[in-house]
């Protein structure tokens, strides 16, 4: 439990300072570090579907931030970097580092079942392995689970990832680039 109140204080701490922020790009990227937290947390809370779920998404919009963020924002980095911000910099990357190998030594071993880690697992997962293969017919019961017991939950995040993707080609087509491009050619 101490590794998910680490990650919900990192998360504050990122969401903070995106919004405390003045430069665009670093705001994304602190946007992007609480995404990247969350779905840790969602798998140390035992929902890895989710947590691909938000992992793909936040990578979408990341994408269309970045993107509108370079379009707007014409920043140039200079080589020159206060002693102090590449000093906390390398502090936070460290701490990232150390918390990403402490929490990489709870997981189970390769091949043994998380539920083993929990002294009193839910009814729910040992009936889906002890009858799934009667009540679906699916020899794969990860396929059974996700298409049979879970189809609902499984369609609705198959439809937040489609339509993220979507969104994602919509901004980033070559089209909408080449008419934004003209028309401040034509502006000028």
């Amino acid at each position: 439990m101490e590794i998910l109140v680490l990650l919900v204080i990192l998360m504050i701490v990122g969401a903070i300072i995106a919004v405390e922020t003045s430069n665009l790009l670093s705001s994304i990227v602190c946007v992007g570090a609480v995404g990247f937290l969350l779905s840790i947390a969602f798998l140390f809370l035992g929902a890895p579907d989710i947590a691909i779920t938000q992992l793909v998404v936040e990578i979408i919009c990341l994408i269309i931030l970045i993107r509108a963020t370079i379009s707007r924002d014409l920043t140039a980095v200079s080589g020159d970097r206060e002693f102090f911000g590449l000093t906390v910099t390398l502090a936070v990357v460290l701490a990232v580092a150390v918390a990403g190998i402490l929490c990489l030594a709870d997981f189970p071993e390769f091949g043994k079942s998380v539920m083993d880690r929990i002294a009193d697992p839910p009814t729910a997962s040992s009936q889906y392995l002890a009858t799934g293969l009667e009540q679906t017919g699916a020899a794969n019961i990860v396929t059974a689970v996700l298409l049979d017991f879970r189809a609902y939950d499984t369609l609705g995040e198959a439809t937040v990832l489609f339509c993220s993707i979507l969104g994602a080609l919509a901004i980033l087509r070559k089209k909408a680039r080449r008419r934004t491009e003209e028309e401040t050619e034509g502006d000028a």
